[in-house]
């Protein structure tokens, strides 16, 4: 049965037509889907925007040299004068020292579950670091001091013991952010340099981490992130200070969530008739500029992570 001319052109205009209405069906949706992810998008930027800018109305009245560079020793009640950079010192120092310890627990950990770790010792090791993972910062703290009550008797307050608290919260997540990291590296490059006659070890070191070394270096300061503004832990561990210390074995230290705390707890100080220069809001203002430096040293953190990533990741691995 042949078909005439005519009736091929009416077929195809209702080919056409039917294909006009499956691509309008088609861009609806897709207008309407991108309008849902834009939406979702604004939603999750919203509080992050908002919290920043909140903190740095706030703050940087009261942000400057003088504020960077002075403590708060000698500094009572309402008196507008003091600064944070004892608080800096002990949250640099007790972070730092946090990273050395967990880094490279984290690290092998990681190392071991992907490369090497089989049967029931990798199963408990991956059930604890997701154990850990929900342990509550309190917990850590309490742990930590602890610790060092049984070796050093109570009442111990040191850097350090903070350090050790910030560890046990940092370890499951590089252990975490690791693992992810060394499973995304193609087991073809391993197999490449094994057939060489590579050592299992070697080919971690120079293929497997290099290859690896930028996620690596994201997740420790996703972890670094984490624990930088806890504040619980280092009230139990590190206790309060208002004067310089820079020794991590030596005495309480002051860091920048506790600072912030500290001066938020104060509230309104009322002013004394001996008081010169006297605000009551001095300590609002204090809390503020203390939490804006907090934000500074976690973004000036990550930037010196990008540089490492930058310098170190393989350039070209296809």
């Amino acid at each position: 049965m042949t078909t005439t001319a005519p009736e091929a052109l009416a077929g195809n205009a209702e080919l056409r037509t039917l294909l006009q209405q499956v691509d309008k069906r088609r861009h609806r949706k897709d207008r309407v889907m991108r309008g849902l992810i834009v939406a979702a998008f604004l939603l999750a930027v919203l509080p992050l925007v908002s919290v920043a800018w909140t903190v740095v109305k706030h703050g940087i009245e009261r942000f400057n040299v003088y504020f960077l560079t002075h403590s708060m020793r000698g500094v009572f009640g309402g008196m507008d004068a003091g600064g944070v950079y004892h608080a800096i010192v002990g949250t640099v120092e007790i972070t730092l020292f946090a990273a050395l310890i967990s880094v490279p627990i984290g690290l092998l950990t990681a190392i071991y579950l992907v490369e090497y770790g089989r049967g029931p010792l990798a199963r408990a090791v991956t059930f604890f670091v997701d154990v850990m993972t929900g342990i509550p910062s309190i917990v850590a703290g309490l742990f930590a001091y602890a610790l060092f009550a049984v070796i050093l008797g109570p009442g111990v307050r040191m850097g350090v013991v903070g350090s050790v608290a910030l560890s046990v919260l940092m370890i499951p997540v590089v252990v975490r952010s690791s693992e992810e990291m060394l499973r995304l590296v193609p087991n073809e490059l391993r197999e490449a340099a094994l057939a060489l006659g590579v050592p299992r070890w070697l080919v971690v070191i120079k293929v497997v981490l290099r290859t690896a070394v930028a996620g690596i270096v994201t997740g420790v300061m996703i972890a670094v992130s984490r624990v930088i503004g806890e504040t619980a832990p280092l009230l139990i561990t590190v206790g309060v200070i208002d004067s310089i210390n820079y020794n991590l074995f030596d005495g309480r230290m002051m860091t920048l969530p506790v600072y912030v705390y500290r001066q938020f707890q104060q509230g309104l100080v009322p002013c004394t008739p001996d008081q010169a220069n006297c605000i009551a809001t001095v300590a609002y203002d204090r809390a503020w500029a203390g939490a804006l430096t907090l934000i500074l040293i976690v973004m000036l953190l990550n930037l010196v992570a990008r540089l490492v990533t930058r310098f170190f990741a393989p350039k070209n691995l296809g």
